[in-house]
């Protein structure tokens, strides 16, 4: 079957993050994004792709601070809240029902309740326009990773998927589809990919894992 092209989503799952900033002025704002990737394995990049008319983007272009928080499951029905279109002085902590964890190395707050959170400094912004439409990809360094020690196995840095159940979505021509990932059970070392066995990367995994972010 032939798709329309625009219909990726219909056929790649997308996670379902929430992007927590603050404003100037102090107001809270949360935002549902999928449209999100890690920028290469060596990097502590995050690129987010996103429309220009967002209060999420003029927040973190005045700030330079933004938290991409990885909710499980169980907060699928804080997307719907999240996304609506509100003036921007209205907190969306409160709107949503939604707690704030605070952050340890950047003013804005995190999200209670999900598994993980990335704390983020504004590397740089890219605006482009395509077929009439503005948009943005939003560069963010990681300045301090954190995960529920609950998901998360210190020694050989891997994470139970089964545990988090991370809330991800796929779409239709209607709407979004909500679901999560499993573990079949298959692993394959990262040097397995080069002649010689070795990931060159390696040493970067050889660092013990901080209590604390630096």
């Amino acid at each position: 079957m032939i798709l329309e092209n625009f219909k990726r989503e219909s056929i790649v799952p997308m996670p379902v993050t929430f992007i927590s900033t603050i404003s100037e002025n102090g107001v809270r704002n949360i935002a549902p994004y999928s449209c999100i990737m890690p920028v290469l394995r060596p990097f502590d990049l995050v690129c987010v792709a996103s429309a220009k008319r967002r209060d999420t983007l003029v927040n973190l272009k005045s700030t330079g601070e933004f938290v991409i928080n990885m909710p499980g499951t169980d907060m699928a029905d804080k997307v719907i809240p999240t996304a609506l279109h509100v003036p921007p002085d209205i907190d969306e902590f409160e709107l949503a029902g939604l707690k704030e964890k605070p952050s340890k190395k950047i003013k804005a707050p995190g999200v209670e309740g999900c598994y993980a959170w990335m704390e983020c400094k504004l590397d740089h912004i890219i605006e482009e326009v395509y077929n009439g439409f503005p948009y943005v990809l939003i560069l963010g360094k990681v300045v301090c990773l954190e995960v529920e020690d609950s998901v998360y196995d210190k020694e050989s840095g891997s994470w139970d998927v089964e545990k988090a159940k991370p809330l991800m979505m796929t779409g239709s021509d209607e709407g979004m589809h909500f679901c999560t990932v499993n573990s079949i059970g298959k692993f394959e070392l990262y040097g397995a990919m080069f002649k010689n066995g070795k990931d060159p990367l390696e040493r970067m995994y050889k660092k013990e894992e901080g209590q604390e972010c630096k």
